[in-house]
């Protein structure tokens, strides 16, 4: 039996997060503390010994996804698939604003109904273009390989609600992931399973666009 496994780890500390704006597909980079998040974290991953890294084009992902290349000595692969949701208006408003103005689209959104945040994609759609990614990613792998993917939080939320089965309108049962945390999931007989949620070096909040 196959034994694979898939790390998705969540990128450095932007100053958006900072600041609780919503950065969506917007290309920010990493804080200097983003960039030790990512160092830091790096050391663990690459303790786990994976076979392939893939990333999110973004900055923020590309730069996180390097520091984990630079120890393995791996090449990362970068797919667009992998982006955050784009959000459409909401992007570049602050949790404050995005409350104030779209306040039933965002109450309709926290209660796990369908909704195009800011006139952006849906949730499902986000997890009908990143999924087939890592899972072509995933077969690639040898039998007990192990795939790092460098992605964003409500990406990773959408993907891991995919890949292990849950109805859509549960995902967000799915905690968000703090900066530079990853999940990791496992194969089985039956399909994929969440081994961990939210791990990393040490605890942080949570700081981004599906907290």
């Amino acid at each position: 039996m196959r034994n694979r496994k898939i790390v998705l780890w969540r990128h450095g500390q932007t100053a958006w997060n900072l600041e609780r704006r919503f950065q969506g597909s917007t290309d920010i980079p990493l804080t200097e503390a983003g960039l030790d998040q990512a160092r830091r974290a790096a050391r663990l991953l690459a303790a786990l010994r994976p076979d392939a890294i893939l990333a999110s084009d973004l900055q923020r992902t590309a730069a996180t996804a390097a520091e984990l290349a630079a120890l393995t000595g791996l090449d990362v692969t970068h797919d667009e698939g992998l982006r955050e949701t784009y959000a459409g208006d909401w992007q570049g408003l602050t949790h404050e604003e995005i409350v104030a103005r779209y306040g039933d689209q965002y109450a309709a959104w926290k209660r796990g109904e369908p909704v195009r945040r800011g006139g952006g994609e849906l949730e499902t759609e986000v997890a009908e273009r990143a999924a087939p990614v890592v899972e072509r990613g995933a077969e690639k792998l040898p039998d007990d390989g192990t795939l790092v993917v460098v992605s964003h939080g409500g990406t990773i939320r959408t993907t891991i609600g995919r890949l292990i089965g849950l109805p859509s309108h549960t995902w967000e049962a799915l905690g968000g992931l703090s900066n530079c945390s990853w999940s990791v999931l496992g194969e089985t007989v039956r399909g994929w399973r969440l081994l961990e949620h939210n791990a990393g070096s040490l605890p942080e909040p949570v700081l981004g666009d599906d907290d």
